[in-house]
């Protein structure tokens, strides 16, 4: 495959965050947002063609659906998947979701719900916590986040605790708490995961032209770079001839502000 010499940081994104299936066995895959859908997308038409996936429908598709007006295009459905059944994959835990919280914590603990103040009148209110807390303990669930900043990954704990992490205080006294299963995380400046000493964030690949330094500086706990710290593959142009396809609107070029080139100077 030819690597590709011009493509944005977006489409060096979807590239990264699709590596969350590489391994994936023949479960229910959902990439929540514009560029992890496109990366489920992507990864289902070259390394992982066993996924399943939905798209949003209330079917199973044989192919992902492009993103944007369809025109005449056609989805190509193979089952029924409405919640119920969804549900049943959910808790039998053979699902692998990429989720976009506001904020995380050391802890790998996730918030969608709201920012600041006291929980019952915040600051901001935002989503709830939808199906994050019984979600994080069901399946597995990989990160991404478009603005690695200090705001995004704090240095406390996250306002609301919508998805469990790895703080075993957090649980009831009494109860046995359930670890979750933390894929990889993606950000604008590098790929993440937690699996370092006792559930620590390690960085494990640099976008083009960013340092360690720098992430760490946008970060407000501690990380650790794994040995032999890589630069995130870039696209190949099989690789993006396949997200033109899946998103032939551009959609992707409206997620970071600017759509910036994927190699920083």
């Amino acid at each position: 495959m030819t690597t590709a010499t011009e493509f944005t940081l977006a489409e060096l994104l979807v590239v990264a965050c699709a590596e969350a299936w590489r391994d994936s066995e023949e479960w229910l895959v959902t990439g929540i947002g514009p560029l992890p859908r496109l990366a489920a997308g992507l990864a289902k038409l070259t390394f992982a063609p066993q996924i399943l996936m939905t798209d949003g429908e209330c079917m199973l598709i044989e192919e992902p659906i492009p993103l944007g007006p369809r025109g005449d295009y056609q989805p190509k459905f193979s089952g029924w998947m409405p919640y119920s059944r969804v549900f049943d994959t959910v808790w039998s835990g053979k699902r692998h979701a990429m989720v976009t919280p506001v904020q995380v914590d050391r802890y790998a603990q996730g918030n969608i719900a709201a920012l600041g103040g006291d929980f019952r009148k915040p600051k901001t209110q935002l989503l709830g916590v939808r199906g994050f807390p019984g979600n994080s303990i069901s399946h597995r669930n990989s990160m991404f986040l478009p603005s690695h900043t200090k705001r995004t990954f704090i240095e406390g704990e996250v306002d609301v605790v919508a998805s469990v992490g790895f703080n075993e205080k957090r649980w009831p006294e009494g109860t046995k708490p359930i670890m979750p299963d933390i894929g990889i995380v993606v950000t604008n400046l590098c790929v993440m995961d937690f699996k370092g000493p006792n559930n620590s964030a390690r960085v494990i690949s640099l976008h083009p032209g960013v340092t360690f330094e720098e992430v760490q500086a946008e970060t407000g706990f501690p990380l650790i770079a794994i040995d032999n710290l890589s630069t995130t593959p870039a696209p190949t142009e099989e690789q993006l001839a396949i997200i033109r396809k899946l998103d032939p609107h551009n959609i992707r070029a409206t997620i970071l502000k600017g759509n910036p080139p994927g190699v920083r100077a």
